[in-house]
């Protein structure tokens, strides 16, 4: 079976804030280090502690989203942010900018994938992924179609 969406751009501010969440979700252990550094203040009382903790975290924060802003203008990720439809299908995603241009993603580039409420979002990588809002699908047919495609292939469980 062959699910067909209809047309869809991610937005850029969407997908930088999508990417953040991704990685608080997957490097929330990230923090420990600076807590545990601002723990010290309780050890040798002192505000550079508890100051520092908090630098580290704001420039953790800052550096990663430089680079997912850095994403959005780079010309071999322009297509990601272009207005695209997909055919899906149980051998591979196929994004389609025209008819006659596509591009397209086997089921083994996708790392892991998520069902959130109103979602479908597929990884490829730390600063790639496929955002499909059930809004695109024709019919709750075809999400749920994609859901089993995703069960299929152990993305989701």
């Amino acid at each position: 079976m062959l699910i067909k969406t209809k047309k869809y751009k991610l937005e850029t501010s969407q997908y930088i804030k999508m990417a953040m969440t991704e990685l608080l979700r997957k490097q929330w252990w990230y923090v420990a280090g600076p807590i545990a550094v601002a723990c010290l203040a309780f050890i040798w009382p002192s505000w550079w502690f508890i100051s520092g903790a908090i630098l580290i975290i704001v420039l953790y924060l800052l550096f990663w989203a430089i680079q997912f802003t850095g994403v959005t203008q780079v010309e071999q990720n322009k297509v990601m942010f272009e207005k695209l439809s997909y055919e899906i299908d149980g051998r591979q995603i196929l994004m389609k900018l025209n008819e006659r241009q596509g591009m397209p993603i086997s089921w083994e580039m996708v790392k892991s994938a998520k069902r959130e409420e109103d979602h479908f979002l597929l990884t490829l990588s730390k600063a790639q992924f496929i955002y499909l809002p059930f809004r695109i699908f024709n019919s709750s047919n075809d999400i749920k179609l994609m859901e089993a495609y995703l069960k299929r292939k152990n993305l989701i469980a």
